[in-house]
């Protein structure tokens, strides 16, 4: 397993519960990619996801690891606001809001009520967001709800995001059934279907990968730097070389499959020794740039209630700002009594220049902008800024076939694997099913060698 992100760790561990030997090799000092959490003068920060959807993959693993008693759930009632002409409105997230809501006029409002009325198909070629919701619904459906909520999720840029690979579901709708509505009633769960909602840990969302390397032991090796893969088929096995740097030496490791779980651009600089395709094939995968500032305030200097998720702003406001989420309204512990503790966000695709300004730049200008929504009087007691310059890989227009051509190109080196945020969405709920589904490839391939118990595993090869 190369890269000790959510996915490695997920993947790795999935095999040593099927008694799978497996290392994973993470180039950083710690497990867990970019879900961070740190504490700073009495707050707790996410520097990464603030949260995640509780699908049952992801609660049976937190079952498995014993933390169902560190978990805790933000109030599913807990509302989520969009900022239009300087007023926070409840977003609409359901059919009935959407004809009442104050952000929609009365065009959209009858666009939306009589989609179910009429069938249309989907284009023979791959469609952006902002154009399929145009096609449907309209601009102003698109600029107030749609394409803040998509740089809330991807940091990306409407026009250029692929419906199908971003939203599968909306075109399988409007593929089966003519219309979006008509297809999400069609596909409701059955009732008593337990919902996802938000949820986190009591010490932060780092509990997860923390407590997956904690279960890993000595199978987890940090600060190992991947240079690259070769093959070979002694006694006839498929058989590959991974040559790592770690702790100032050099070694060549060897394993009878690989697991590439590193972001695209490090994928591609470790297998194109492997096959000169894979660097063409990656490079096609875009990431959006994020800043993600962090800021305390005593309750007293907030004019504006601040209970709930949080909020989301449309480019159309003229703010960087891309949204900002209230978390000690949603987790207890995230800021000390009498404080409160926000997370914003800014940059993404739409804005990628944001990234390059300074700590101080960046924190006058979100800080600022979110005083002015919230009415906040007076400095932060707190700030921190992370910023990442490679945050979320976009999925625009062509990723489902760069997607599938990596997919193939893999198909042809037997025992190796791709897992990551790339290929079936960035969630940490789509991350762990996409490291399970490469895990029983794993397992299916180790049994077709004859590996299936032990053979997966790393030995050592040699020292340099």
């Amino acid at each position: 397993m190369i890269g000790g992100g959510i996915s490695g760790l997920a993947c790795a561990y999935s095999l040593q519960q099927a008694g799978i030997p497996a290392h994973v090799l993470e180039a950083g000092p710690r497990p867990g990619g970019v879900i961070a959490t740190m504490e700073k003068d009495g707050f707790r920060l996410e520097l990464g996801p603030q949260s995640f959807l509780s699908t049952q993959p992801l609660l049976r693993l937190i079952d498995s690891l014993g933390l169902n008693d560190q978990l805790v759930h933000a109030d599913p009632k807990a509302p989520r606001y969009i900022l239009s002409g300087g007023r926070l409105i409840a977003a609409p997230l359901a059919p009935p809001s959407l004809l009442t809501t104050a952000l929609f006029g009365p065009g959209t409002k009858w666009r939306i009520f009589t989609e179910m009325l009429r069938r249309t198909r989907p284009p023979e070629d791959d469609e952006s967001i902002a154009s399929f919701i145009r096609r449907k619904f309209g601009d102003e459906l698109l600029d107030r709800l749609v394409a803040p909520f998509v740089s809330g999720v991807f940091a990306g840029d409407p026009e250029r995001l692929s419906l199908r690979a971003a939203f599968p579901k909306l075109h399988e709708f409007e593929t089966a059934h003519g219309s979006v509505l008509r297809g999400a009633m069609k596909s409701r769960p059955a009732k008593g279907t337990p919902r996802a909602g938000l949820c986190s840990f009591l010490d932060g969302m780092e509990t997860l990968p923390q407590a997956l390397g904690a279960r890993l032991g000595d199978s987890l090796l940090a600060e190992a730097t991947v240079s690259a893969i070769r093959r070979g088929k002694p006694n006839g096995k498929p058989w590959f070389q991974i040559d790592v740097a770690r702790h100032n030496h050099r070694e060549t490791i060897a394993a009878s499959a690989v697991v590439i779980a590193a972001p695209a651009a490090a994928a591609s600089q470790i297998l194109q020794g492997v096959s000169g395709q894979f660097p063409p094939a990656f490079a096609r995968i875009e990431y959006a740039p994020v800043a993600v500032v962090a800021a305390g305030y005593r309750r007293d200097q907030i004019e504006r209630p601040v209970n709930g998720f949080g909020f989301l702003v449309p480019r159309g406001e003229n703010l960087r700002l891309l949204g900002t989420v209230w978390n000690s309204s949603l987790f207890p512990g995230r800021a000390p009594e009498g404080l409160v503790c926000f997370t914003s966000f800014a940059g993404g695709a739409t804005d990628p220049g944001l990234c390059s300004l300074s700590d101080a730049e960046i924190t006058e200008t979100i800080c600022g902008e979110v005083a002015r929504v919230l009415r906040i009087s007076g400095e932060p007691v707190m700030t921190n800024v992370h910023r990442y310059a490679r945050a979320l890989p976009q999925y625009n227009l062509g990723h489902a076939q760069t997607v599938a051509a990596l997919d193939a190109l893999t198909s042809t080196i037997p025992g190796l694997f791709l897992a990551g945020n790339y290929l079936s969405g960035p969630s940490i709920g789509s991350c762990v099913e996409q490291a399970y589904r490469t895990a029983k490839a794993v397992r299916v391939y180790l049994a077709s060698i004859g590996a299936a118990n032990g053979a997966a595993g790393m030995g050592e090869v040699g020292h340099a």
